[in-house]
């Protein structure tokens, strides 16, 4: 039940995913793909990188491929996702699985030229991929039409939730026809991804193939104590190593990502940054060099990153460390795929150490600690029980000590009279009257 040849899926589809080398499913097309072939909903849970884009698509294209479209091509699948990058990911994914088969797809989304999008959606489309801001956007222009969908997929909807997404989501549910099919994908599930997604789903299949929040186990992650300053020199450092092929540097601000890249730059690393500032076509570049191989080096932030699909990066490197903590996972997620092993280096300064203490009660595991270079700083290492050790400072801080016996009644009685007894007596003073005037 692990081939694909045993979904019974349609000949040109299994012919291509032949063609993309797909032999065995992973886990969570395993899981996900029969139920939604039996058109049920379901809510899954799969790290970045498990395959869960064939899992949704497949079954999609199957149907469609089956019930072909009378006429003009209404939009019969709508799939929403949060960044540029991994909607046009999407894309190529279902041209690959559809090269055998008469289907129409459009990709949307801000930041670009709507002429284009425009024209193919006047032609006639199968599937849309889009963002939320273009699809209600065109939406509202009066060149969308939903009330033919019959399949409706939230992907990437924990990161959806954090890019403030919630309203969007919500006007383009209120658009869709009340029957049809839901899937949602998340790379984590928290009680606010529970709550949205049994506003929508119906009776909803449960798929969680890895437990929340763990990593990837071909993955080798290390950490290494630096000062803030000294981390663009240890950067550059482990950089003159020939192994780390590909990478994908991690900051916590768009700033930050234009620094590194800036100082990489200048010291002939071949560099460049994709977040949420830089133009579309300059993301589209930066990220065509990287697969290409032309640029060694990808300096990302968390949003950007979630369309980042690209096998064979040799090494993560966390620059920052998230103050979330479940994006370290999805940030490792990027190495170690495709049976290969990975390594995920994370630098910490003095500011950042909650947030690696954090980072391991996710995960459940401590991250190797390196000490071998030239700019480890102990000071950024975290004590063992140091919530404990920070309460007992404040406390002597405070003065406090053993807590003072509590006094029976008897007691406080006796000290009270004690306590009169030995307070001084006050005279009591006189008011001085005023003579009384004699009537006249």
């Amino acid at each position: 039940m692990d081939r694909f040849s045993s979904l019974g899926l349609m000949e040109p589809i299994l012919r291509a995913i032949a063609a993309e080398k797909y032999e065995t499913m992973t886990p969570i097309q395993a899981r996900a793909i029969p139920p939604l072939l039996k058109k049920r909903d379901v809510l899954a849970c799969a790290q970045t990188g498990t395959g869960k884009t064939a899992a949704f698509l497949l079954p999609i294209i199957d149907h469609l491929a089956r019930n072909p479209a009378q006429g003009k091509r209404p939009i019969r699948a709508l799939v929403l996702t949060p960044t540029r990058e991994l909607a046009a990911q999407i894309g190529d994914n279902f041209e690959a699985y559809t090269r055998y088969l008469n289907l129409k797809h459009r990709v949307i989304f801000g930041g670009v030229n709507q002429k284009p999008q425009v024209a193919a959606l006047r032609r006639g489309i199968d599937v849309l991929v889009a963002t939320p801001g273009r699809l209600l956007d065109l939406h509202g222009q009066g060149f969308i039409a939903f009330g033919d969908i019959d399949f409706f997929v939230l992907d990437e909807a924990d990161r959806m939730l954090d890019m403030g997404f919630i309203r969007d989501i919500r006007k383009v549910l209120a658009l869709l026809p009340k029957k049809r099919q839901n899937l949602l994908f998340s790379a984590t599930m928290p009680k606010s991804i529970v709550k949205l997604a049994s506003s929508f789903l119906s009776d909803p299949v449960k798929v969680e193939v890895d437990p929340q929040s763990s990593t990837v186990e071909r993955i080798i992650q290390q950490v290494m104590f630096v000062e803030k300053p000294n981390k663009k020199r240890l950067l550059r450092h482990l950089l003159e190593d020939s192994s780390f092929e590909s990478a994908i540097v991690f900051t916590r601000t768009k700033h930050g990502a234009n620094r590194v890249v800036k100082d990489l730059t200048k010291a002939g690393i071949e560099a460049a940054a994709i977040h949420g500032n830089k133009s579309q076509s300059a993301r589209t570049r930066a990220l065509a060099g990287f697969k290409k191989g032309e640029i060694r080096i990808l300096a990302a932030t968390d949003i950007a990153s979630r369309g980042i699909d690209v096998d064979g990066i040799s090494h993560v490197i966390n620059y920052d460390l998230p103050n979330i903590s479940e994006s370290y996972v999805h940030r490792i997620g990027r190495t170690g795929r495709a049976g290969r092993d990975g390594m995920a280096i994370a630098f910490c300064d003095e500011g950042e150490t909650d947030y690696l203490r954090d980072i391991e009660k996710l995960t459940g595991s401590h991250l190797t600690v390196v000490v071998d270079h030239e700019w480890h700083h102990p000071d950024a290492m975290p004590t063992r029980n140091s919530k404990a050790n920070a309460k007992q400072i404040r406390n002597e801080s405070r003065g406090s000590g053993p807590k003072p016996k509590r006094k029976d009644k008897a007691e406080v009685k006796e000290s009270s009279k004690t306590r009169d007894e030995n307070r001084p007596k006050r005279r009591r003073r006189r008011r001085k009257r005023s003579p009384v005037k004699p009537a006249s």
